[in-house]
């Protein structure tokens, strides 16, 4: 049977070898839903630190639901090369190699990163989140503008829209994936995938979601928290009710081919963020990064000069 992972972290984030430890680590107890109870803790994200020039503000990259720091590996390394800045990817709660926790919003994950950030001494900084790490990002710029030099969302706005639809289908998918003990790690893949295309016919989605699949003491295992992606993926789809702005530079970075932003958006974006651009990079879907590498970094790159 596939049996999911608790929560493992890397033993010393950012320091050392970047090889994945999957030492289990107990899940942080949760402190939210209950009266007289404190608030949820800022939890120790993994994450994946280069080096560059100490003066220039150093680029985060956030990784959208399902995802992970990998997700932007070749894009950290190439933007870490041509523009010498500092770069950190991280890995949100529930995700990755960061620790489990049954607490899971946005607010709780700007927290996180309002512990991390600091901690590293990478603020002010230039933050580019790709769909939930968009609107993290989107929710620690307006909490926190002195921390954030410039923001950069990916194919998310702070509006509700119908292209994360399908993500319920995808958790339910994932938490009923069936593989027997002793079947060959190749095999289990392979049927782990054929489970989940009776639901997700769009191979490209099933290869992103195996990603999470991996091998923990010698069985696979699930590396997402789908428990508490279940739980509080209503409050992941929506964005919270904000009154203040943030009046950095942003740029709202959209695929031409997506339906997460729609122009009816626009509006709201402006609110928040008045001094926003919106760009659509042509031939590109959500997961623009992936689709157009290259275009994503020049686009990037463009609006840091």
């Amino acid at each position: 049977m596939l049996r999911w992972t608790r929560a493992w972290r890397l033993p010393r984030e950012g320091l050392g070898s970047h090889s994945p430890s999957f030492a289990r680590v107990p899940v942080a107890p949760s402190s939210s839903g209950g009266r007289g109870e404190a608030e949820p803790r800022p939890l120790p994200l993994s994450y994946r630190l280069l080096d560059g020039e100490a003066a220039l503000p150093a680029v985060v990259f956030l990784h959208g639901l399902f995802g992970s720091k990998t997700n932007f590996n070749s894009i950290a390394k190439a933007f870490a090369q041509q523009t010498g800045r500092r770069v950190l990817t991280v890995d949100a709660r529930n995700h990755g190699n960061s620790p489990h926790s049954p607490d899971m919003s946005y607010e709780i994950m700007s927290q996180d990163l309002q512990d991390l950030l600091p901690r590293l001494g990478l603020v002010p900084c230039v933050i580019v989140g790709h769909s939930m790490g968009g609107r993290t990002a989107m929710l620690l710029a307006l909490q926190r503008p002195e921390l954030v030099e410039r923001l950069i969302a990916v194919d998310i706005s702070p509006v509700e829209g119908t292209g994360s639809s399908h993500f319920p289908a995808y958790v339910a998918a994932m938490r009923t994936i069936n593989i027997p003990d002793g079947l060959p790690h190749s095999g289990a893949r392979k049927l782990a995938d054929e489970q989940l295309s009776s639901v997700i016919q769009n191979l490209a989605v099933r290869q992103y979601l195996l990603t999470n699949l991996v091998e923990v003491d010698g069985r696979l295992a699930w590396r997402l928290n789908l428990d508490a992606l279940a739980q509080h993926l209503d409050k992941l789809l929506t964005f919270p009710q904000r009154q203040e702005s943030y009046l950095g530079p942003t740029l709202f970075l959209l695929g031409g081919n997506s339906q997460f932003v729609h122009p009816s958006h626009h509006p709201e974006i402006m609110r928040l963020f008045p001094r926003a651009q919106i760009q659509t990079v042509p031939n590109a879907g959500h997961w623009i990064h992936a689709e157009r590498p290259q275009d994503f970094i020049a686009a990037i790159r463009g609006f840091l000069i």
